[in-house]
C-alpha cells in the first residue's frame, strides 16, 4: 500500500511540473510574433544603428557612387528573397504573408539599376562576398526551412515601408536625385495606399500564423542572424573605406589624376625627396582601382543597402 501511495505522490508531483510547461508554451504561443521579433532583436538592432556608417547615412553623408552600389546590393538581396517567396507561396507557414503586387521590389530595383548604370547594367554588376553569404542563407532557408522566411520578409518589407521612406528623402536631398522618383523606385510602393495601415495588416497576418513556441524562437533567431550578416558587411565597409581614405593625401598636396607618368604626381615628388618613391603607388590610382573592382564595390553597396533595413527598425 505504501508503494501505491509513493507512486501516486510521484505522479502528482510530475503532473504539476508538466502542467506548467504547456501553460508557459501556450502563453508564449499566444504572444504576437511581431512583438517577439522586436524585443528579441533589440540588442542587435541597437548595435547596428549606432555604427558610424549608419549615423553618417542619416546625416546625408553619402556619395552617389555608394548609393548606386547600394541599389545593386538591394537588387541581389531581393532577387533571392522573392525567388524563395515565390517558391513557398503556398506553404502554410508563409502563404498568408505573400503579397507580390504590394511588396515585391525586384521590378522597381531593375528600373533603378537601368537609371544608374544604363541598359547594360547586368554586365557591370557583381555581388560582394558578404552580400553573397546573405543571399545564400536566404536560398537555404527558402529551400530547407521556409517558415524562417517570415524573419527575412518582415525585417525587409516592414523596414522599407518605415525607415526606408526616411532614407529616400535623405538620398534625394543629398544626391540631388529627381523628385519624380528616378533612382529611388525601390522606395515607391504603388499598390500600397496607406503604409501604416498595411503594416498593421501585415503584422496581424503574421501574428495569426499557426506557429509553436519552438518555431517562433527559431524565427527570432533567424532575424538576429540577418543582423549579423549586416554587421559583417559593415566590417567590410570599414576595410574598403580605409583604402579609399588614401584619396586625401598628406599636407593637402594634390594627387595624381591617374593619367600619364605617376612620377609627376606632386605627392610622389615630395616622397621621392624622402627616398620613399620606390615600391610605392599613387593613392589616387589605388582608390580608383578599388572603385573599379566589383568585389570591393559591392562591399560598399551591401553595407549601404542593408543599413536601410537596420535603420527601418528604428523608425517602425
Amino acid at each position: 500500500m505504501s508503494s501505491e501511495v509513493e507512486t501516486s505522490e510521484g505522479v502528482d508531483e510530475s503532473e504539476k511540473k508538466n502542467s506548467m510547461a504547456p501553460e508557459k508554451e501556450n502563453h508564449i504561443k499566444m504572444a504576437d510574433l511581431s512583438e517577439l521579433l522586436k524585443e528579441g532583436t533589440k540588442e542587435a538592432h541597437d548595435r547596428a544603428e549606432n555604427t558610424q556608417f549608419v549615423k553618417d547615412f542619416l546625416k546625408g553623408n553619402i556619395k552617389k557612387e555608394l548609393f548606386k552600389l547600394a541599389t545593386t546590393a538591394l537588387y541581389f538581396t531581393y532577387s533571392a528573397l522573392e525567388e524563395e517567396m515565390d517558391r513557398n507561396k503556398d506553404h502554410p507557414a508563409f502563404a498568408p504573408l505573400y503579397f507580390p503586387m504590394e511588396l515585391h521590389r525586384k521590378e522597381a530595383l531593375t528600373k533603378d539599376m537601368e537609371y544608374f548604370f544604363g541598359e547594360n547594367w547586368e554586365e557591370q554588376v557583381k555581388c560582394s562576398e558578404a552580400a553573397q553569404k546573405y543571399v545564400e542563407r536566404i536560398h537555404y532557408v527558402g529551400q530547407n526551412e521556409p517558415e524562417l522566411l517570415v524573419a527575412h520578409a518582415y525585417t525587409r518589407y516592414m523596414g522599407d515601408l518605415s525607415g526606408g521612406q526616411v532614407l529616400k528623402k535623405v538620398a534625394q536631398r543629398a544626391l540631388k536625385l529627381p523628385s519624380t522618383g528616378e533612382g529611388t523606385q525601390f522606395y515607391l510602393f504603388e499598390h500600397v495606399d496607406n503604409a501604416q495601415q498595411f503594416k498593421q495588416f501585415y503584422r496581424a497576418r503574421m501574428n495569426a500564423l499557426d506557429l509553436n513556441l519552438k518555431t517562433k524562437e527559431r524565427i527570432v533567431e533567424e532575424a538576429n542572424k540577418a543582423f549579423e550578416y549586416n554587421m559583417q558587411i559593415f566590417s567590410e565597409l570599414d576595410q574598403a573605406g580605409s583604402i579609399l581614405a588614401r584619396e586625401s593625401l598628406e599636407d593637402g598636396l594634390p594627387m595624381h589624376d591617374g593619367k600619364g607618368d605617376v612620377r609627376k604626381c606632386p605627392f610622389y615628388a615630395a616622397q621621392q625627396d624622402k627616398g620613399a618613391l620606390e615600391g610605392s603607388s599613387c593613392p589616387f590610382w589605388t582608390a580608383m582601382a578599388v572603385l573599379r573592382k566589383p568585389s570591393l564595390q559591392f562591399i560598399l553597396a551591401a553595407s549601404v543597402a542593408l543599413a536601410a533595413g537596420l535603420l527601418a527598425w528604428y523608425y517602425m
